[in-house]
């Protein structure tokens, strides 16, 4: 007797053949919990997502970077205990930024978001922070990502990017409503990459020395000034010098116009978390400046030039799971996942002991039980490679820092919501739309969309993407409509939304 698959389009499988229990939500303990070691089926999906590109990275492949100080210049004691952030802190740092959809070899100046990914050489150890130069992201549970990627990149059987594709997938998660906004507004076309912000993204943990808890979120303000390509600019640059961006940079520290950026952070209570009006973990949402004002940090310079750019950039490992003491994560699911995924991708990409390497290498000593692995370069000598041990090498016991670990309790469940009260993903775009866009920038928008739309995109996903926008903007929607039903719109820049 054969059993009737009752799942939708036959639904989808494990590697193994047997039926995936969801492609939209991993398992956590709470809404708000961590992840859980046993969802086999969300560690098997991300383990071979980081192994689907040989050597590029996936995502990011396209990018460049430099080297400069974090200088700490306000007391921001009270909520961590981080040497990197006690006043008068100098900390040496690399920032790598890139473009999430492109290949290693497309135009830098394509509508994309940009990677903003930092590493400090902080005297406790690396510390990374992975963000982009928005403070939003299109997802809010990891499971959804290796889809996501794949929506950007390009059909199976053309090898071509696909604006189809992407509208399907963006209006199938409307989460992604506040990104998308984002990306195709003028952010989605920064003039330089000295002259756009960047963001932690991500809601992180600080600790201060008493013990006490805050969730707290990075904002790197540029102090060039925020500035953008028209997307008639933007192609043509596009065809002239496919590195403008990277060129850009390496041309300006060269000549001693060093960029530099204020770090502000929002810092939130942790009590306040449990009850506030929407999910503060929800990597599709900000939190308003009016709840949570932000709060001077110090200033980041870049003033050195890489000397070979694949040994300092391309062999550039970053990983938001490389915390110190003082900073801890947060029940960000996004932020959870990329915790393992990146270290994971590294290792794959550029092999077993990539933390070796002089430019990922700590300042402080390293003294740790991982061990041989393909080209294993320090070493421990003959002491003991297995803890505890009776010898002079040590080891720690313990369940190491509760202090930077959020208390939780609840089922396994696969959940995308907390069920805070403007748990919602057209709130926040919507204000966007109407509060921060100018009239000017909202004709922009208008423009970008309706012309994305006409590159390609067909019934079902175009009525899809019609109440989409009108989800966001029930104004801006209508008028994207009547311009794609009359067959005219602005000129699309090449890259994301366009293909």
């Amino acid at each position: 007797m054969t059993t009737k698959d009752t799942r939708p389009h036959g639904g989808s499988t494990t590697g193994f053949g047997t039926p995936a229990p969801s492609d939209r939500n991993s398992l956590s303990v709470g809404s708000n919990g961590p992840l859980l070691l046993h969802d086999v089926h969300f560690m098997e999906q991300m383990a071979h997502f980081n192994r689907e590109k040989v050597p590029e990275r996936q995502p990011h492949a396209k990018g460049a970077g430099a080297f400069g100080v974090l200088e700490t210049t306000e007391d921001v004691s009270r909520y961590t205990k981080a040497a990197l952030f006690q006043k008068g802190a100098s900390t040496d740092m690399l920032i790598r930024f890139s473009t999430v959809a492109g290949e290693m070899g497309s135009p830098d100046t394509w509508r994309d978001v940009r990677g903003f990914a930092m590493k400090f050489y902080t005297s406790e150890g690396n510390y990374d922070i992975v963000g982009n130069n928005t403070p939003v992201f299109f997802l809010r549970d990891p499971m959804k990502f290796p889809h996501f990627i794949r929506s950007q990149k390009r059909l199976p059987d053309s090898g071509l990017r696909d604006n189809n594709m992407q509208w399907d997938f963006w209006t199938l998660n409307p989460e992604s409503a506040h990104q998308v906004t984002y990306v195709m507004g003028d952010r989605g076309l920064p003039r330089t990459w000295r002259h756009m912000n960047g963001y932690g993204s991500h809601t992180y943990m600080w600790v201060n020395e008493a013990g006490e808890k805050f969730f707290v979120k990075y904002h790197f303000h540029t102090n060039q000034g925020m500035e953008f390509f028209t997307n008639a600019e933007a192609a043509d640059v596009a065809g002239s010098d496919t590195d403008f961006h990277r060129r850009d940079l390496f041309e300006a520290i060269e000549r001693g116009e060093h960029p530099s950026w204020r770090l502000d952070v929002q810092v939130m209570p942790y009590a306040e978390a449990k009850d506030y009006r929407f999910n503060p973990f929800d990597l599709t949402k900000v939190w308003p400046h009016a709840d949570y004002p932000l709060i001077p940090v110090g200033t980041m310079t870049l003033n050195r030039n890489p000397e070979n750019f694949f040994a300092q950039i391309e062999q550039a490992a970053f990983s938001p799971g490389n915390t110190v003491p003082g900073i801890g994560l947060s029940p960000d699911k996004m932020l959870l996942a990329r915790s393992f995924a990146y270290n994971d991708a590294q290792r794959n990409r550029i092999g077993t002991n990539f933390h070796q390497l002089p430019v990922n290498k700590p300042r402080t000593e390293v003294n740790t039980y991982m061990f041989d692995g393909q080209m294993a370069y320090d070493h421990s000598g003959s002491k003991p490679v297995y803890a505890p041990n009776s010898y002079e090498r040590g080891w720690s016991d313990g369940p190491g820092e509760p202090e930077e670990i959020w208390a939780v309790d609840g089922e396994l469940v696969r959940s995308a919501y907390a069920l805070h009260s403007e748990d919602d993903d057209f709130g926040q775009p919507g204000t966007m739309v109407r509060e921060v866009f100018d009239d000017a920038q909202r004709d922009r928008l208008v423009d970008q969309v309706s012309g994305s739309l006409l590159g390609g995109v067909t019934s079902p996903v175009l009525e899809r993407a019609f109440e989409y926008w009108k989800s966001i903007d029930a104004e801006v929607g209508k008028r994207i409509e009547e311009k794609v039903r009359a067959g005219g719109a602005g000129e699309p820049a090449e890259g994301m939304g366009e293909a």
